[in-house]
């Protein structure tokens, strides 16, 4: 027998991460698809800028780890190499020269770290909580400058990032505001590094700019939780009615098929409009492509490679 929730008890916390967050504003369909639909559908092939990016992110975090006298650019060099992922590439020889391209930018902007100035974390999982969110994510690094923390934020995309860019991340806000609750210290300033150019680019957050960035982050997790909410008592419909998951259906539509298949649940139109895809450039670089016509009529193909820089 189903148990009657109590009048006045509280919602319970919508828990997310920015990521999550991000996605809902970003494309509901695609949050769909990332967080609630089991099996999850099949992603397409996995992306080289990623492959680069995971690679120097790695690299960057295993060199901390490192004792102090190995934390030298040229071991920089060699972590990258040895963790170096190949996926995406066109082929062995494009992923070797973009191997080179990495080991050159991690070893270069290991130049310019103190080995001795012990980051307060690294990869570092921060969390934070409001009446609404139950908030975490992971600090590429955080610092400590003075009496006071700053967030650090590798980035290895094409385009360097602006000042502008740290001032409306909502991710970067929310590690601060975590960051700083966690460990009681004042947390206010961001910044992005680009190992690409070489470029810093910081903001420096107001208690009210945080504040903001916060209520944001409430209101994006309070319409993502209704669509979830939505979502889970169609599924739990479902479920019983298959006696098992919604997403175990097959392609038909019957229950019983393989999680191997990996194809959306076929979803009734009043649910599939709580998730309208936002299309336009971005969808070429969809994940779900393969499942969703609306972005793919919006979009031409990309190739894995296509979005590493020239």
């Amino acid at each position: 027998m189903d148990q009657l929730p109590l009048e006045g008890m509280p919602r319970r916390l919508y828990t997310c991460t920015p990521s999550r967050l991000n996605t809902w504003l970003d494309c509901p369909r695609r949050y769909r698809f990332t967080y609630l639909d089991r099996p999850t559908p099949q992603r397409g092939p996995r992306w080289a800028h990623n492959s680069v990016g995971v690679s120097v992110h790695n690299a960057l975090a295993a060199w901390w780890r490192e004792p102090y006298d190995r934390r030298t650019p040229a071991m920089a060099g060699v972590l990258l190499a040895n963790g170096w992922i190949g996926d995406g590439f066109r082929d062995a020889e494009q992923s070797s020269a973009w191997r080179d391209r990495a080991r050159e930018m991690v070893s270069g902007y290991a130049t310019t770290l103190d080995p001795s100035d012990e980051p307060v974390g690294v990869e570092r999982t921060v969390a934070t909580r409001t009446s609404v969110l139950a908030l975490s994510g992971r600090v590429d690094r955080l610092d400590r400058r003075g009496e006071e923390l700053v967030v650090v934020d590798y980035k290895t995309g094409r385009r360097a990032p602006t000042g502008d860019d740290a001032r409306s991340s909502l991710a970067l806000a929310v590690y601060a505001i975590a960051s700083s609750r966690m460990l009681r210290r004042p947390c206010r300033k961001v910044e992005l590094h680009h190992l690409p150019t070489g470029s810093v680019v910081e903001w420096e957050h107001t208690d009210e700019s945080l504040a903001r960035h916060l209520g944001r982050a409430e209101e994006i997790g309070s319409e993502a939780a209704e669509a979830d909410e939505r979502y889970q008592a169609w599924a739990g419909g479902v479920g019983r009615a298959f006696g098992g998951a919604a997403g175990s259906r097959s392609r038909s539509g019957t229950a019983g098929a393989t999680g191997a298949e990996r194809v959306p649940p076929v979803v009734p139109p009043e649910i599939d409009a709580i998730f309208p895809p936002n299309t336009g450039p971005l969808c070429s670089w969809c994940d779900f492509r393969r499942h969703c016509p609306d972005g793919q009529a919006a979009a031409p193909d990309k190739e894995p490679w296509d979005g590493l820089a020239g």
